[in-house]
């Protein structure tokens, strides 16, 4: 009995697996990963450019390979976003780092810690914009600013 037991057992966590439907624990991880990466790429690919009518997926400001989740522990996880500025001396870069972290803040369902940077080599100050949009006491002063606020508000929909 006990061998017929474990037989129907093992043949049944088999075709769960083979369907998709059950996957070991470290096997399973990186698929959960994928999901949340591709959740925050929901989320920020329709943030409108300051300057122009298209989305940021549309210029191709962001693209579903620069987003990448990382587990930190059972209930957190590390989100980072590199994105890539129209040109390399756009005025506006620290505007749309902004919006992503503030769109992020308040809509994503899952605890996280979030990194914003510009893509390596793709803008004249990206070292000083990169420190600006990942200090908190820098966004929540600019938050503070009802006029960019208002901005901030108007394209991160």
């Amino acid at each position: 009995m006990e061998r017929v037991s474990g037989l129907l057992s093992w043949t049944l966590s088999r075709v769960l697996w083979l369907s998709g439907l059950f996957e070991r624990g470290a096997a399973r991880q990186p698929r959960i990963m994928e999901e949340k990466a591709l959740e925050v790429y929901d989320l920020i690919r329709t943030i409108r450019d300051p300057e122009k009518p298209n989305t940021l997926e549309e210029l191709e400001v962001v693209t579903e390979s620069s987003v990448e989740v990382q587990e930190i522990n059972e209930e957190d996880c590390l989100v980072v976003i590199r994105f890539t500025p129209t040109v390399p001396h756009c005025s506006l870069a620290t505007l749309i780092g902004l919006c992503l972290r503030v769109k992020l803040q308040r809509c994503l369902p899952f605890k996280h810690k979030l990194e914003i940077y510009i893509s390596e080599g793709t803008h004249s100050t990206e070292e000083d914009i990169n420190k600006q949009i990942n200090d908190k006491e820098r966004v929540a002063a600019a938050m503070e600013n009802p006029n960019l606020r208002e901005i901030v508000e108007q394209i991160r929909i």
